[in-house]
């Protein structure tokens, strides 16, 4: 769990909660079900009609990742290949067949299946470099889920709000329609602006983060296999992986 993003998002919720109070308001005022519908039907809907089912299931699913992203792997896939790297150029390519059945990652195993094949190493990095490319455009999309949220819900809100104004306008002669006409105006503004900035915004940019990390996971693995491919010193290889560090990591070794 990345309390960073919990508490983060609580914090942002609970300055609008705290504010509204400190403003004199109550929270009553916040809660207007016909300004909710508004927002959150009308942005489920356009991204849905921009993204279509597959890709929107997609990004739904991923949303776990900027509350629980994936453990970061440079040490432990740096150790696994400068292991691989040794059994290969000590006992041949085909011995790396004894680890293929300890694999749980498919892009891993892939690598592997060709390095014992005998693959050229050019023909093996285009292979995983076509794979990469589309796992990369794939999750893209489905990021793309949250970022287009964040673009339609603002917009979406302001027409709550004219909806709003518009029931306002009817109602003129009979001042105690006023106010919930009034309401859902400004109400509706609130979510659409509170629900782009404080979650779907930074839900995307927490999920890019996710992505790149897992990107540049699999350019290591690349670099990796044409190099053992390629029968590289182990000790060389080790050293390219270092290229690939975390930037936090390189900061403070």
């Amino acid at each position: 769990m990345d309390w960073a993003s919990v508490v983060g998002i609580v914090l942002a919720l609970a300055g609008v909660i705290v504010g509204q109070l400190l403003e004199g308001g109550h929270l009553g005022a916040l809660v207007q079900p016909a300004a909710f519908v508004i927002v959150f039907v009308g942005t489920l809907g356009a991204v849905l009609l921009q993204s279509g089912m597959q890709h929107f299931l997609q990004g739904m699913k991923m949303a776990k990742q900027a509350f629980a992203p994936p453990p970061e792997r440079h040490a432990s896939l740096s150790e696994d290949i400068v292991m691989w790297s040794a059994t290969a150029r000590r006992d041949g390519l085909l011995s790396l067949e004894r680890y293929l059945d300890n694999v749980q990652d498919s892009f891993i195993a892939k690598g592997l299946r060709m390095l014992v094949d005998g693959i050229d190493p050019f023909k093996l990095k285009d292979i995983l470099e076509v794979e990469l490319d589309g796992y990369e455009r794939q999750q893209r999309q489905a990021v793309k889920v949250w970022e287009s949220a964040g673009g339609y819900a603002p917009t979406i809100g302001i027409l709550g709000a004219v909806l709003g104004l518009i029931q306002v306008m009817q109602n003129l002669s009979d001042p105690a329609q006023l106010g919930g006409g009034i309401a859902v105006a400004f109400v509706a503004t609130i979510y659409g602006v509170g629900f782009a900035n404080l979650i779907f915004l930074p839900i995307a940019g927490k999920l890019k983060s996710v992505l790149a990390q897992q990107v540049a996971e699999r350019e290591m693995l690349i670099d990796a296999f044409f190099g053992i491919a390629l029968g590289d010193n182990p000790m060389v290889i080790r050293e390219r992986l270092s290229a690939y560090r975390p930037r936090a990591e390189a900061v403070f070794e």
